[in-house]
């Protein structure tokens, strides 16, 4: 199936994460220690060898400080207001998935909102994710399986999820038709940077 479709802007990730860790002066294997994977896994990535989990994604937005939504971003002027017409979307696929920028990746303010597209055993990754203010979740299409810490909720086409981001959450596809649902990242904390998505997960290396 392409889930990029005939008019998708994409977003080759690989040069993305390579563009952002020189603008920083960090080698490969610093950002490795910084973000908890392999060079070799980073490597891989930089090199379109591999696709990042959105775990992965997360993690390397949180030891570079910046959002995710980086990863979309192709300009950096931020812009109080924004409209972005359907086939305008910036996306960035991963393994059996794609997420799409809604505004967020051009905002000034404190939200973030994404479109996610999964395909049958998509999934966030094998680390738990974890980040600054309140997640917002509404499932358009197909099921979406969400674990916020110890409870797991199902939600199906038309369901809602609301959680303080900070604690561990994952969530994964286990149904057998394709997911849409639409995130929406906001609340973070007066005080701190909107944008600094860190994530408190295990510091073993992630195989891709």
């Amino acid at each position: 199936m392409d889930i990029l479709g005939k008019s998708a802007v994409s977003v080759d990730v690989g040069i993305r994460l390579r563009q952002l860790r020189e603008q920083r002066g960090l080698s490969i294997r610093a950002l490795a220690r910084q973000s908890g994977l392999s060079a070799n896994a980073l490597s891989l990535i930089e090199r379109g060898r591999s696709s990042p989990s959105v775990s992965t994604l997360y993690k390397v937005a949180g030891a570079m400080n910046v959002p995710i939504t980086t990863f979309f971003q192709t300009e950096p002027e931020l812009h109080d207001v924004i409209h972005i017409r359907a086939g305008e979307r910036t996306r960035v696929p991963f393994t059996r998935g794609l997420v799409e920028g809604l505004g967020g990746e051009q905002f000034s303010g404190r939200v973030e909102p994404f479109a996610l597209t999964l395909e049958n055993g998509a999934n966030s990754g094998p680390q738990p994710i974890v980040h600054t203010g309140h997640e917002f979740v509404l499932c358009l299409r197909g099921q979406l399986e969400y674990q916020v810490e110890d409870e797991i909720f199902l939600l199906e086409a038309g369901d809602t999820l609301l959680f303080t981001a900070h604690r561990q959450h994952r969530w994964r596809n286990p149904g057998p038709l394709v997911t849409n649902a639409i995130f929406v990242l906001s609340g973070f904390t007066d005080g701190e940077d909107p944008h600094a998505l860190r994530l408190m997960a295990k510091t073993e290396d992630e195989s891709e």
